[in-house]
């Protein structure tokens, strides 16, 4: 299988699911090329998986991480993200970087990708607009708008690619998602 971590041992559940995701992943995306046979909607599809997932993964990392209590700032957001989100899904710990001057953009370098470890695709041009690891920027997207943060979530270069040796991710924060509470309820 893939590298050992060493946190967690090779009967670990977590550690199988994020590797059987890692192994698995080129021919989910493969057969999403096959059934939609366009790249653009294909990348689309990529990202509200990748949302819907993240609506899921969060509930699970915060029954699992209950000492995590709510993050003060968008710094601390991405720590816990980069520390410990990606740690526990992915086997990784991406770089938090490129912070703007306000503070509220930054990028995730991810170095190597896990989702590009294992596949290879035709060098033919016709995957040249595939943007292969928006799974994640869509779970990114679907995780904290479930504790009220709206972001866009962007591939700046990915591995996949060949754009360069890693893959970035870029997360700028939009909003302060309100509760909304149902008209006739107080």
């Amino acid at each position: 299988m893939s590298k050992q971590s060493g946190k967690y041992n090779v009967t670990d559940p977590r550690k199988i699911s994020y590797e059987l995701f890692t192994l698995t992943y080129g021919s989910f995306v493969m057969q999403l090329i096959k059934d939609y046979e366009d790249v653009e909607e294909v990348n689309k599809q990529l990202d509200t998986i990748g949302y819907n997932m993240g609506v899921r993964m969060i509930e699970d990392f915060l029954a699992r991480n209950a000492h995590i209590g709510r993050c003060s700032d968008f710094r601390e957001t991405a720590e816990v993200l980069s520390k410990q989100a990606f740690k526990m899904f992915l086997g990784i710990q991406p770089q938090v970087t490129n912070w703007n001057n306000s503070f509220d953009e930054f990028s995730l370098i991810i170095d190597p990708n896990p989702l590009t470890e294992f596949v290879e695709f035709p060098d033919n041009g016709k995957f040249e607009n595939l943007r292969y690891s928006q799974v994640i920027c869509g779970a990114i997207r679907g995780a904290l708008e479930m504790v009220q943060l709206k972001v866009e979530c962007s591939l700046k270069t990915d591995q996949y690619r060949g754009d360069s040796t890693y893959t970035e991710i870029r997360v700028k924060f939009v909003e302060i998602i309100e509760d909304a509470i149902p008209v006739g309820e107080d």
